[in-house]
């Protein structure tokens, strides 16, 4: 093996297109360049996201109005209604109520509305909890626990 032994794979290299040498060579005419026109010249460039004189898609649309807070905490809601499933004495707990596909996740904070009526004697361990919910538990002689969430982790900023 040596270095005039070396050669490029079969297909590796490809053969340079030729523009411009008349109609039978396929690329003749116009020379793969479409119409006439500013396109068609050299130099022939316009900016990004220029269509021809009308109104650009960017300033047809309307602006994304509105403010995202980051510090939102977005709960999984359980209606009161729902915790007839349960059996009667039970403790239930966002593990209980993800087997029973009533939320998604344990890991998100999780909120009992009102909705609906509530038999059973039943422990509810819970994030927040409506007022109607809870007038409605106790009615049912039942009680609720309520989590202490955990804080995000803050970033430390570096002093200068």
């Amino acid at each position: 093996m040596s270095l005039k032994n070396l050669k490029a794979y079969h297909g590796a290299k490809h053969k340079k297109k030729t523009v411009g040498r008349g109609i039978a060579s396929g690329h003749g005419g116009f020379s793969t360049r479409g119409g006439k026109g500013q396109t068609a010249r050299s130099g022939g460039v316009r900016r990004p996201g220029f269509e021809g004189g009308q109104t650009p898609l960017v300033r047809r649309l309307p602006k994304m109005g509105g403010f995202r807070n980051p510090n939102q905490i977005e709960y999984q809601v359980v209606n009161v209604g729902a915790l007839e499933i349960f059996e009667e004495g039970s403790t239930v707990t966002s593990k209980e109520l993800v087997a029973n596909d009533l939320i998604r996740e344990t890991r998100t904070p999780v909120k009992l509305l009102g909705d609906g009526e509530l038999t059973k004697k039943l422990t509810i361990e819970v994030t927040k909890a409506s007022k109607s919910a809870q007038e409605k538990v106790e009615k049912a002689k039942g009680t609720l626990k309520f989590l202490v969430m955990k804080p995000k982790p803050e970033v430390e900023k570096k002093s200068v």
